[in-house]
């Protein structure tokens, strides 16, 4: 049998064969998945082991944000389509404008539902990719299980040949730096359930770690007040009604002083909320926001009403 010309060898934990599943096969359907939720619930300990870096690129994000700049991913596989999903979602939940989260993904849109051949293996893609759409001060954040994805690695080297900032989350500890990364987050989640299935663990951790570093951004950005949603694109009638309970939460307001509110300041809940907290009329609120950057907590502070 010959060896196909084009082979590569990752030396990482998520390649090898996991001590704790080798009578996977054996068990009964509850063992399975006994052993396959075991599994999963080491994943939130090791994204913890990163909590610092994980900050870095965090703060990286918020400066190229606050600087007019966009945030960029980069995957392929799992990896690609978990950014596509992050992006997508900041929309609706944080009134995020759209192209401001860009995810790029190995392949273009048709691998998000199959395969596609080799794309993964094109540093030359994803190099021309970024170099397309990168500009200076933006933030690019690499994903990949092995930490040698070349289409990957390609666009974090051509992001940062352009003057962005970048990072990668990695799956493989061992893995050094690679050229043109300024912030590296390895992940270690050990052996998959099923030997190499990087979408399991490794995926797992990758969503963790995007759903963590998006909300984060958008906390520092000044998108929600306390806990609460108050940048939030209600888009259907749960969020609608969704936005009136945010509003009676945040102010102990009535639900017809919140639903008034909201109509006066044209829907915009955070007028709304500026409205009800300081007293001022939808005008000055919206005044005093985007004096403040939108960030509420700091209207309210210079609020003078």
């Amino acid at each position: 049998m010959t060896v196909p010309a084009q082979v590569a060898h990752v030396n990482s934990p998520t390649e090898q064969r996991n001590p704790r599943t080798t009578e996977i096969d054996r068990m009964p359907t509850i063992g399975i998945l006994g052993l396959i939720n075991a599994e999963d619930r080491r994943v939130p300990e090791a994204v913890g082991e990163v909590l610092p870096l994980l900050a870095d690129a965090v703060d990286l994000a918020v400066e190229a944000l606050r600087g007019g700049g966009r945030v960029h991913y980069v995957g392929a596989g799992t990896s690609g389509r978990l950014a596509v999903l992050d992006a997508a979602e900041l929309i609706p939940t944080f009134n995020v404008q759209p192209g401001l989260f860009v995810a790029h993904h190995a392949g273009g849109d048709r691998a998000l539902r199959e395969p596609v051949e080799n794309a993964e293996d094109d540093s030359k893609a994803g190099a021309a990719e970024l170099a397309a759409s990168v500009q200076p001060g933006d933030f690019v954040l690499g994903l990949t299980a092995s930490g040698r994805t070349p289409y990957v690695l390609g666009a974090l080297a051509s992001a940062s040949s352009y003057g962005a900032r970048t990072a990668l989350v990695s799956g493989n500890p061992g893995a050094l730096r690679p050229a043109g990364v300024d912030v590296l987050i390895p992940v270690d989640t050990g052996p998959e359930v099923i030997a190499g299935s990087t979408r399991m663990k490794a995926g797992t951790a990758q969503k963790v770690v995007l759903t963590a570093f998006s909300t984060a951004t958008m906390i520092k950005l000044g998108q929600t007040y306390s806990n609460l949603m108050v940048s939030m694109k209600a888009t259907n009638a749960k969020l609608r009604g969704l936005t009136l309970r945010i509003l009676r939460e945040a102010t102990g307001a009535s639900d017809q002083d919140c639903a008034d509110a909201l109509a006066d300041a044209g829907g915009d809940l955070k007028v709304a909320l500026m409205h009800l907290l300081c007293g001022c009329d939808a005008a000055t609120a919206a005044e005093m926001l985007a004096a403040n950057g939108g960030h509420v907590r700091n209207a309210l502070t210079a609020c003078t009403c």
